[in-house]
């Protein structure tokens, strides 16, 4: 993950300008090119915060480019309040609060009315919080923000939509085992979080089968209200016109929202070892990786210069020069770490290759793994690695819509007040020794995980150019065969 962690984004106004002067002579090779220092302070999210009078926290921001409003909540629910055997609920819930209609108007009358106003609505839950947005003209304001807090106050659930859902993902569910890529994004976080662990309850034939209108309509009861809800609000407005306008249609909710368990706070991972999946594929999926450390961890910010430098996007990265660059085994290698917020993140490298080919590059990003625990990297690396990170950081904040967001996101996470502040110092504080000391700490040879998706036989029959098989390089000589699941049990044979 980014440093910005997926999570958000302020009108910053940054400008990267060239020290050369009008007239100046243009240099002869663009590295002679020199810039004025970025000069970028991030925004605080203190100056924007408000709370309703109904407990709902309010990060607002004007934005008069266009006339436009922009209003994104974010709830606190998610699947890991799915009942056992009701595995979809929340999701179902989500999406069909805007899908299914409201008290007042039908499915097809509120998309017909939204339309018409040329309004955009949406609402869907996943597995540790849900999310509703609404943009508008900021002429049809008042009439799109009644629809939406209706919307999402009293959603009728309509049956014939909820139907219409049910078929659409058991149909879907039918293809969970034809594309490779989705197999490997499945047994991958299976492998990294564990059978049981909530976001692998997976849904299924049974399950959909038993979710009523009732379930949604008691799951929305219980869980969505605005004491739950974070709002993301930037637009053509006056801000006090805007709070007032908030305060107004959230004002009188019925009902209080339950008291919930917190979000999981555990994984159970697979013990290492190599991974094996057979698909009939002519290209091999592999990932390898182990579970890593939350957001607060004091390593985070040397955890994230290492990795960029391992496997980061750019094309300087060890993993990509080694394996894309120099061998030409795979069009897309790389290696990431995100940190997780409620339970451990995880440490993945990733590629693909043709079936011949899986075993040597996987090899080769073993080995720069192992280069970099035991050479740590140079101060080119480390210099351009930190300069990317702080260089980019501004345009995390590209726009008001995006810095609320991440207000709001971190409001709901609870993250430091701080971090923003102090993010590009703690990444130019930043040393060689750092990099090294974490890449020894966090990134374990013997505890990692290998899963190859693929067409096992022609992997095996390898490169001639090269002896390496996965056998040889299975973490602790652990190898484990899994079948594919049935896609509508998600039961192992």
């Amino acid at each position: 993950e980014s440093h910005i962690s997926k999570q958000g984004e302020v009108n910053a106004g940054v400008q990267l300008v060239a020290s050369s002067a009008p007239g100046q002579e243009i240099p002869a090779h663009p590295d002679e090119l020199t810039f004025e220092p970025i000069v970028f302070e991030p925004p605080s999210a203190a100056e924007h915060r408000h709370v309703l009078k109904n407990g709902m926290v309010v990060f607002i921001a004007e934005d008069k480019a266009l006339p436009l409003v922009n209003i994104s909540l974010t709830l606190r629910v998610g699947s890991w309040l799915d009942p056992e055997g009701r595995e979809g609920l929340a999701s179902f819930t989500g999406s069909q609060m805007r899908r299914g209609g409201t008290k007042s108007l039908t499915a097809e009358e509120l998309d017909e009315r939204l339309d018409f106003l040329a309004t955009q609505a949406s609402s869907g839950i996943g597995s540790t919080s849900g999310g509703a947005s609404l943009n508008c003209l900021t002429d049809t304001l008042d009439e799109s923000l009644a629809l939406f807090v209706e919307m999402l106050r009293e959603p009728r659930f309509q049956e014939d939509r909820l139907e219409l859902a049910r078929e659409q993902s058991l149909q879907a569910m039918k293809k969970r085992n034809d594309d490779s890529g989705d197999i490997e994004s499945r047994e991958w976080n299976v492998l990294l979080n564990g059978e049981d662990h909530f976001t692998n309850r997976f849904t299924t034939e049974a399950s959909l089968k038993a979710i009523t209108r009732d379930d949604l309509a008691a799951f929305h009861r219980e869980f969505v209200h605005p004491s739950r809800m974070i709002a993301a609000v930037s637009g053509s407005f006056e801000t006090a016109e805007m709070l007032e306008r908030l305060e107004k249609a959230f004002a009188e909710w019925p009902g209080e929202p339950a008291e919930v368990t917190p979000v999981p706070d555990t994984i159970d991972p697979a013990a290492p070892g190599l991974y094996r999946i057979e698909k009939d594929v002519n290209q091999g999926r592999v990932s390898i990786g182990l579970p890593g450390v939350k957001r607060d961890h004091p390593d985070v910010h040397a955890l994230e210069v290492m990795v960029d430098i391992l496997g980061g996007s750019g094309f300087t990265s060890r993993i990509t020069t080694t394996v894309r660059s120099n061998e030409g085994l795979a069009y897309d290698a790389r290696a990431g770490m995100s940190f997780g917020v409620w339970y451990p993140g995880r440490f993945r490298a990733t590629f693909q290759s043709k079936s011949p080919t899986v075993a040597r590059a996987s090899e080769l990003v073993l080995e720069e793994i192992r280069r970099i625990r035991d050479e740590g990297v140079s101060a080119d690396e480390l210099a351009t690695a930190k300069a990317s990170l702080v260089e980019t950081f501004p345009s995390s904040f590209n726009s008001r819509a995006r810095s609320m967001a991440i207000f709001a996101s971190d409001e709901y996470t609870g993250r430091d007040p701080g971090y923003w502040a102090s993010y590009r110092d703690k990444i130019r504080a930043v040393s060689l020794e750092d990099v090294q000391r974490v890449a020894r700490t966090h990134l374990l040879p013997e505890k990692m995980i290998l899963l190859v998706v693929g067409n096992q036989e022609a992997i095996d029959e390898g490169d001639p150019k090269h002896a390496v098989t996965l056998e040889s390089l299975a973490p602790g000589g652990k190898v484990t065969v899994l079948p594919l699941r049935d896609p509508m049990t998600m039961q192992m044979p």
